[in-house]
């Protein structure tokens, strides 16, 4: 069986030696790309093409649709994978560009303070989303 470090240097040429962090954030980047396709496409068909399109969204749908665990599940797995898909997208340019150690370091340091407070507040509204006490 292949190793992930052989299915990397079958995509890189030879010499070539990268990190293990680099090789997983690189099959990172190709699943979780792969999985937000289907993810999007589910959630843009739901929302904008299937029972009446996007002008049955209002707080009643929302709040029918996270009554159940899937689709907060669905919703939050959303988020999370294109989050982290971006922010690693983001990393590697910032790697590419930012060239001057302490700017680097302050781009990277920010992007990830970014990520976990946008993931952070977001699974909190998805965990915490409680319809009766915001009736209207």
């Amino acid at each position: 069986m292949a190793t992930v470090q052989d299915v990397y240097e079958r995509h890189f040429p030879s010499g070539i030696s990268p990190s293990s962090w680099e090789v997983w954030s690189w099959f990172f980047m190709r699943i979780s790309g792969l999985l937000l396709v289907f993810l999007v496409l589910g959630h843009l068909a739901i929302m904008h093409v299937f029972g009446g399109g996007v002008e049955r969204v209002n707080f009643d749908f929302v709040a029918a649709r996270w009554h159940g665990i899937f689709w907060r599940s669905y919703d939050w797995l959303l988020l999370a994978l294109a989050l982290l898909h971006g922010s690693s997208g983001t990393r590697t340019v910032i790697h590419d560009y930012v060239h001057r150690d302490g700017w680097r370091v302050l781009a990277k340091a920010t992007l990830y303070v970014a990520t976990f407070v946008f993931l952070s507040v977001g699974t909190l509204v998805i965990v915490t989303f409680d319809p009766a006490t915001l009736a209207h």
